[in-house]
């Protein structure tokens, strides 16, 4: 066992948040009692996200109390994925947990999500199975998720849900940016992860409201949307891009070889031939597809370095 696997705990909860003073306390005591329970060493990061209300002077009492709760502080409000980065990017412990800060989540469920994880599953996602928010979310979240299965392969009942357990080089490998926190699962499931989920309660928010609109609804279908290119694109751009570009080509050459061999057997005008525009955009079109696919083939390449390969387990190396 070398120095850093000794003194690093068992788990680390990874809490993001915004302007949520008034619940910090509550949750830091509720999850020192459930970890207390089952004599789990644990840390806790709780990343600011650029509140603006008393959350910084909250922190700061709670990491004065117990130096087991740490703080991330951004200078203003970057969003979810971000806190979460920088999370992940500090977190020490062999399991890391992920909650939201708004006591919705229940910690409680802690003990249930590592025997879970200890089954032989990397990732554990929380399903809200009685979900304690308004029909205006639940609705919209259902259909959302049932595309989100349905594209990505993976049978998940809640793709984005806030209470999520994961071992340690999940948390290290995935890159989470935009809008991706929506699809940790699906991201972790595509780099060979084993995924699983479990029922967890749910419960009714106690203060303030929620920090998300519908505008979250259009901004996870372009995550979606960003998650399946980077799956089967990132590494061969060409194959996406000169396909389509292979296909404008054809259609726009065939439309003017047809134009010239007009002008040429049956002497006809081409100058008030709409066709012959749109022969000449395909083309052009079609030569900007294909070079952006070989654009995107030189930085794939040039990135190829950085890659890692998704190892599962080595043996004497």
């Amino acid at each position: 066992m070398n120095s850093d696997s000794a003194v690093r705990p068992r788990l680390s909860l990874v809490i993001p948040l915004f302007n949520e003073a008034e619940s910090l306390a509550a949750l830091a005591a509720e999850i020192d009692a459930a970890c207390q329970s089952q004599e789990i060493d644990y840390e806790v990061l709780f990343v600011d996200d650029g509140s603006t209300d008393a959350s910084s002077a909250v922190l700061d009492g709670l990491h004065a109390a117990d130096p087991r709760v740490k703080i991330i502080q951004f200078r203003k409000n970057a969003g979810k994925a971000d806190a979460l980065s920088a999370g992940f990017q500090a977190a020490t412990g062999d399991y890391v947990i992920t909650m939201d800060a708004d006591l919705q989540d229940d910690p409680a469920e802690i003990p249930a999500l590592i025997a879970k994880l200890e089954e032989g599953f990397d990732l554990v996602s929380g399903w809200k199975k009685t979900r304690k928010d308004p029909v205006s979310k639940r609705w919209p979240s259902k259909l959302f998720n049932a595309v989100t299965a349905g594209m990505c392969g993976l049978k998940l009942h809640d793709f984005n849900c806030g209470l999520k357990i994961y071992r340690r080089e999940v948390v290290k490998t995935l890159r989470i940016y935009g809008q991706l926190h929506r699809y940790i699962p699906a991201l972790a499931h595509l780099e060979g992860f084993r995924v699983t989920e479990m029922a967890v309660h749910h419960r009714p928010r106690q203060f303030g409201r929620s920090k998300y609109g519908m505008a979250r609804y259009a901004n996870g279908l372009f995550a979606l949307v960003t998650v399946m290119f980077l799956n089967n694109y990132m590494r061969r751009p060409l194959h996406l891009f000169g396909l389509w570009g292979g296909v404008l080509t054809a259609a726009g050459g065939g439309l003017t070889l047809y134009l010239v061999l007009m002008r040429i057997f049956a002497k006809g005008f081409l100058s008030n031939r709409p066709i012959l525009f749109i022969g000449i955009l395909l083309l052009m079109v079609g030569v900007q597809f294909i070079s952006l696919g070989l654009l995107g083939e030189m930085i794939a390449r040039g990135q190829a370095d950085q890659h890692q390969l998704p190892v599962r387990r080595s043996v004497g190396v």
